[in-house]
């Protein structure tokens, strides 16, 4: 790592620090305390997809769905350049700010149609410094965020250890569930059996404004297949935006 890296390092990591104190990790609005959500109409999804060979180049996916029976009513796609490096452990500060704009734009010419909660491609709390990119979405948006990741993060202990893989075979059907607990005892995250179809977890971490059992409930019933269905729509609808404006790159 250079010189300037490791000083951007330092930067980030005491912005992490920082941003961390605001994290809200419990449930802030009514109808996260209702057993069937009544009164949440609108979840969001983000992602960003690149192009084939290009970490720079990107479209930045923002998707607004119905709730409960999950219809696409926004979607937003918008190719941005990224700027800031890759380093690992500081994704957020790549991709949050073209997240926050997408967010941003839909605030500002249909309001109506803010999401109430933003599902999130990656992880919250479930992180090196407890701070990933649904954390930074949701301090920096003000909204209630989860992170659900597709792969798990190898991190303060947990690992896909023998037990972590014979914890995943134990789980039985959709809505099922088991905490992941670092080296010291605390819960990070949980991983999720999404439906009953898909064997593989994905791994649900709080981003803000919402406690993990909620995250994981609400994340379960946004599932029609393994990926929660906000995410999934981002993740079709950027690849497709880039398929029909870059017809000759490999997505």
């Amino acid at each position: 790592m250079s010189i300037c890296e490791e000083e951007l390092v330092k930067k980030w990591e005491s912005e992490q620090a920082s941003l961390r104190q605001q994290v809200m990790e419990e449930d802030t609005e009514a109808w996260q305390r209702c057993p069937d959500f009544s009164g949440l109409e609108r979840v969001g999804g983000v992602d960003l997809s690149f192009i084939k060979g290009d970490d720079i180049n990107a479209c930045a996916q923002l998707v607004v769905l119905s709730y409960p029976d999950l219809k696409v009513l926004y979607e937003d796609s918008q190719m941005v350049t990224l700027t800031a490096p890759y380093i690992a452990g500081f994704l957020a500060f790549r991709e949050t700010p073209y997240l926050l704009e997408a967010l941003q734009r839909l605030e500002r010419s249909q309001p109506r149609l803010l999401p109430q909660v933003v599902l999130v491609d990656g992880n919250g709390l479930f992180h090196y410094r407890e701070f990933g990119l649904a954390c930074h979405l949701g301090v920096l948006s003000g909204l209630p965020c989860v992170g659900v990741a597709k792969n798990l993060l190898q991190v303060q202990g947990v690992t896909k250890s023998e037990e972590h893989q014979s914890q995943i075979a134990a789980l039985q059907r959709g809505g099922d569930s088991f905490p992941l607990m670092t080296a010291s005892g605390k819960v990070l995250g949980k991983a999720l059996r999404s439906s009953d179809t898909s064997t593989k977890p994905v791994y649900v971490s709080i981003g803000h404004k919402i406690s993990l059992d909620t995250a994981v409930r609400l994340t379960h019933s946004c599932c029609r297949y393994r990926v929660p269905e906000p995410i999934r729509q981002a993740d079709i609808r950027s690849r497709e935006y880039l398929r029909i404006h870059f017809p000759t790159a490999d997505t």
